[in-house]
């Protein structure tokens, strides 16, 4: 290009004085460049001093464009003498050159069925007819974009802190405008658009530190090992980077719930760390069943070394909040075979049944006393996106990492700090979930009917879920205690598990994508987060409105019925 340029500019004073004007020579010049810049050679028009100026220099020999034109071609015409060669470059990452751990992960939750939704949405909004008008959406725990509407003081804080200048509107409670004051002094530049610390913002941990002592009724927390993150997500793979290694029989062995959350399988893909099951007692609530982690734990040991524990409570996709009891035989047992604990507690906010409590698992580890709460290594997570709040869009989270070995800790701040930050407005978010409104505050009672509204009626759509499913022949629903999900048993004919084998495909995924087709519903098959063998089922949220959630459920209620008898297993 700069061979070029300098030809161009060189010619054009001998071509100035044809031209009406001086400032002509200059609009001239910086449109020659702009052209070649763009990259605007036409091999079928060359772009040469006579096209542009109408004059022909007697010294200017052959056109500027063939004498760059080797060197200087656009890659568009590059390509299209490469196909005309039979030479177009192969491409460098390719199905055979990809990552194969990339290959290897699986994210049902938007995997193919909710791909087959999206273009029926888009059939239907081209005019396209269908036995229904609209495609419900019940594969992901999205609250906001189900209908749930924001908490008024949460995006009060943020909007303040986003827009400081709205802290002289009247419109704006002090006690958001105070909190709004007290981040952005934590802030570079008091402004959310800098970075923050990798960790976080100090007085954001500091929040995240008080709450979590509150919430486990004054066990201690240590700010400096509050970590914010991008989400629950990011804090969980932080984690599990740090624990993968070693080759063949030495590799980090992940014990993970079946059903799990396609997260953990899907990291541990990526990771190429070996996934241990263990399974839930579905005849029993979904209970975990401490005999069951023996036995996985042993059975893997023959092939991989299991360092890590992962468990979620209250449950995705089941929907169960584990006992005390239970937490305790889990801590014992990672206590006695030296396993690092990876607690995600994400839905803590969500308990529905009366009889239900959520228990941290830091807590129940400090009440089993010094030698356990002293060396059991544990990492627990939250996230602005579950809760009351469903603030999924701002990728809020944390983590609190206890016991960790000093100088890991410092390896792990090195990760972190690649990253630089997380997003400060889902900090900021995170802060009003740990510090919100009190009771002597002006915002305190809008905030409890808020907060007391989104449960309450996550309650009743539990209940009401578990009753209208268990009504249907060959659907039994275990209660959903916790969490925003129903994971019912299906009872699939052997006719329709042949038919779906046929097409390559589980009978579970065919079940689905045929409620898809006639119904419009969207649920993610069972096999997508792990079952036993030879059942099935499906996972379906609860966040829709009651009177969708109503709809919603008559129609799976339907259209089993109808599969059934066509698959003459009603009886």
């Amino acid at each position: 290009f700069f061979a070029y340029y300098c030809v161009l500019i060189k010619y054009l004073p001998a071509v100035t004085p044809r031209l009406p004007h001086c400032a002509d020579m200059y609009r001239l010049q910086s449109l020659a460049a702009r052209s070649l810049i763009a990259g605007a050679l036409d091999q079928c028009s060359p772009l040469t001093l006579t096209s542009l100026t109408g004059v022909r220099h007697k010294s200017q020999g052959p056109s500027v464009e063939k004498c760059g034109q080797m060197r200087f071609i656009t890659a568009e015409a590059k390509a299209s003498a490469g196909r005309l060669e039979g030479k177009l470059r192969e491409k460098t990452l390719t199905l055979d050159t990809l990552n194969p751990q990339v290959k290897a992960v699986e994210y049902a939750v938007r995997g193919p069925i909710v791909i087959k939704a999206g273009e029926i949405e888009r059939y239907l909004e081209e005019g396209g007819t269908k036995p229904f008008s609209e495609v419900i959406k019940a594969n992901i725990g999205d609250a906001h974009a189900m209908g749930q509407q924001p908490i008024t003081f949460l995006r009060q804080v943020v909007a303040l802190c986003t827009f400081p200048e709205l802290m002289d509107s009247p419109s704006f409670p002090e006690d958001a405008k105070w909190r709004a004051r007290r981040i952005l002094q934590g802030c570079g530049g008091h402004s959310l658009g800098s970075y923050s610390a990798s960790p976080g913002v100090e007085c954001i941990r500091k929040d995240i530190a008080a709450y979590i002592e509150q919430r486990d009724e004054g066990v201690p927390s240590d700010w400096e090992n509050i970590y914010l993150t991008t989400g629950a997500s990011d804090g969980i793979m932080t984690i599990l980077r740090l624990l993968v290694s070693g080759k063949d029989s030495s590799r980090t062995g992940v014990m993970i719930p079946i059903p799990q959350y396609p997260l953990y399988s899907a990291a541990i893909s990526e990771m190429d760390a070996v996934q241990v099951n263990y399974y839930l007692d579905e005849d029993n609530c979904w209970a975990l069943d401490i005999n069951e982690l023996y036995r996985a734990y042993q059975a893997a040991k023959l092939h991989c070394q299991p360092r890590v524990i992962c468990i979620i409570n209250p449950g995705n996709p089941t929907g169960q909040v584990q006992s005390k009891k239970c937490i305790e035989e889990v801590l014992h047992f990672a206590y006695e075979e030296n396993l690092f604990v990876m607690s995600d507690e994400v839905y803590q906010d969500n308990v529905y049944t009366p009889d239900c409590q959520f228990h941290s698992f830091k807590k129940v580890l400090y009440e089993m006393g010094p030698e356990y709460f002293n060396s059991v290594e544990l990492a627990s997570f939250h996230s602005t996106s579950k809760g009351y709040t469903g603030e999924c869009g701002f990728r809020g989270g944390y983590m609190e990492v206890i016991n960790m070995d000093p100088e890991v800790k410092a390896q792990m701040v090195k990760l972190l700090s690649v990253r630089l930050c997380p997003p400060l407005a889902g900090q900021a978010a995170m802060d009003v979930i740990v510090n919100p409104p009190q009771p002597d505050e002006h915002s305190y009672k809008q905030f409890r009917q808020e907060k007391s509204s989104v449960l309450g009626a996550l309650a009743d759509k539990a209940k009401l879920t578990e009753q209208i499913l268990n009504a249907v022949p060959g659907i039994k629903c275990n209660p959903v205690q916790g969490a925003m999900y129903a994971f019912p048993r299906i009872f699939i004919p052997p006719k329709a598990v042949e038919e779906a084998k046929a097409l390559g495909m589980q009978p579970d995924m065919f079940y689905c994508l045929r409620l898809l087709e006639e119904t419009g519903i969207c649920v993610v098959p069972g096999s997508g987060f792990g079952q036993k063998d030879g059942t099935y089922h499906f996972r379906m949220t609860i966040l829709p409105s009651i009177e969708k959630l109503k709809v919603l459920l008559g129609k799976v209620r339907d259209f089993h019925i109808r599969f059934l008898k066509e698959y003459s297993a009603l009886e």
